[in-house]
């Protein structure tokens, strides 16, 4: 693990950078799970996540031989922006490499805080392809590389959020839950709170279509995932950092797996219910409560909601693998016989809260059948299998789009 003093120190660093962001008691949340459920809103942090923290730490710690050069980084977005508000504030050029699939959201707000001192360059279709980039451009150029997660430093400034947790708390923590993507976060927080509080449970989250800790832990070494499903991009990466790694091996007590989709529905539900708007990395470790619902009853537990920048324009995809994922909305293939009524036949077959979402249908004059593509809205997700019936009972020609992986890419 880090020393603690390290973390000490970043905290020193960053007194008049960062803000100490509120460790919150959650009312609805604790009624839902019977448990004293606390959130630390790192989502209104200066740059909304926690990423300035480590940013800052390393940077300041620079050379000026170094400084003047200039540093490079890699982000998918988060460690973006705080480099960039370091780049600012110490007055330090910055070449920031970021995914071609970042949301434009994220950029105009690495520009923002970057304004004059930072150069943004778009490229590779996930965050370890610009990582690599990066890395190359930064040893051709002998320029500093300020790595997201797999450094000390930058692992100290994080650890900071794990000091004001247990500031914070007046009493004892239970269970720490953290968001992972290359590991900074919950090796720096764990170096730290598993030396002041060691009974407590720390919890790793990982997407389920990034499980990359995970992977790495079960291999006991570093492990490049093939394919990853990059939307909840701050923390879709392909690998964690040797150090952390090294550092959640003691650390990290155990892991779940959240889905993108189910992600996506606690992030409409925190809007809805509590008005705080979170990024699918940070909606992650209030979807994992579900996993550990019984055992955490009558217990204190954190959340540590990492990240707040969720690009409006991405609301309606939130929406639909929101409703995917609760069973609420389906896709088929529906061949409709050409006749007069067949359409007719098929609608009566909803129920009166249903809703046709999609239909496109192309009448093929020389065949006996036209396919459709049809989407609906359920009200109840157990509505569905009394659809199902009542179209195997009519004999109707269809196919499930939801559980053919291929064909709903295809066409959805």
């Amino acid at each position: 693990m880090l020393p603690i003093k390290m973390i000490q120190n970043a905290r020193f660093a960053l007194e008049d950078v960062i803000v100490k962001t509120p460790l919150n008691h959650n009312k609805n949340l604790s009624k839902k799970y019977e448990a004293n459920i606390f959130l630390k809103r790192e989502d209104l942090q200066v740059v909304r996540s926690f990423k300035i923290r480590g940013a800052y730490n390393k940077m300041s710690k620079l050379t000026s031989e170094e400084a003047q050069k200039g540093i490079v980084c890699a982000s998918a977005g988060n460690h973006a922006q705080g480099v960039a508000l370091a780049c600012s504030i110490l007055k330090m050029k910055g070449r920031i490499y970021m995914p071609t699939t970042t949301p434009k959201q994220k950029m105009d707000r690495v520009m923002h805080f970057g304004e004059e001192w930072v150069e943004v360059i778009l490229i590779g279709d996930t965050f370890d392809d610009s990582n690599h980039t990066a890395k190359k451009f930064a040893e051709e150029n002998q320029r500093p590389f300020i790595h997201p997660f797999d450094d000390a430093d930058v692992i100290a400034g994080q650890g900071t959020v794990g000091i004001e947790i247990i500031e914070d708390m007046k009493v004892p923590i239970d269970y720490l839950i953290i968001s992972v993507g290359g590991g900074g976060l919950i090796a720096g927080v764990g170096s730290y709170v598993k030396v002041i509080s060691p009974e407590t449970q720390i919890i790793a989250v990982e997407a389920e279509g990034a499980p990359s800790l995970l992977r790495a832990m079960e291999a006991d070494e570093v492990v490049v995932l093939d394919n990853i499903d990059g939307f909840a991009d701050g923390i879709a990466t392909k690998s964690v950092g040797h150090l952390p790694l090294e550092i959640c091996q003691k650390v990290v007590d155990r892991h779940i797996l959240v889905p993108e989709g189910k992600m996506c529905a606690t992030i409409l539900n925190l809007y809805n219910e509590e008005a705080i708007v979170v990024e699918p990395a940070c909606a992650s470790t209030i979807a994992a409560l579900d996993d550990i619902k019984e055992e955490i009853k009558g217990k204190n537990v954190v959340c540590v909601l990492s990240g707040g920048n969720n690009d409006i324009t991405r609301t309606e995809e939130i929406k639909e693998r929101a409703m995917l994922y609760e069973g609420k909305k389906h896709y088929f293939i529906v061949r409709f016989p050409q006749r007069a009524g067949a359409l007719r036949e098929f609608l009566s077959m909803l129920g009166p809260d249903d809703d046709i979402s999609r239909f496109e249908y192309t009448k093929k004059n020389n065949r006996e059948s036209g396919p459709a593509l049809i989407g609906i809205e359920l009200k109840d997700p157990s509505d569905f299998h009394v659809l199902k019936q009542k179209m195997d009972q009519s004999n109707i020609d269809y196919q499930h789009l939801n559980t053919s992986p291929l064909l709903f890419d295809m066409l959805v």
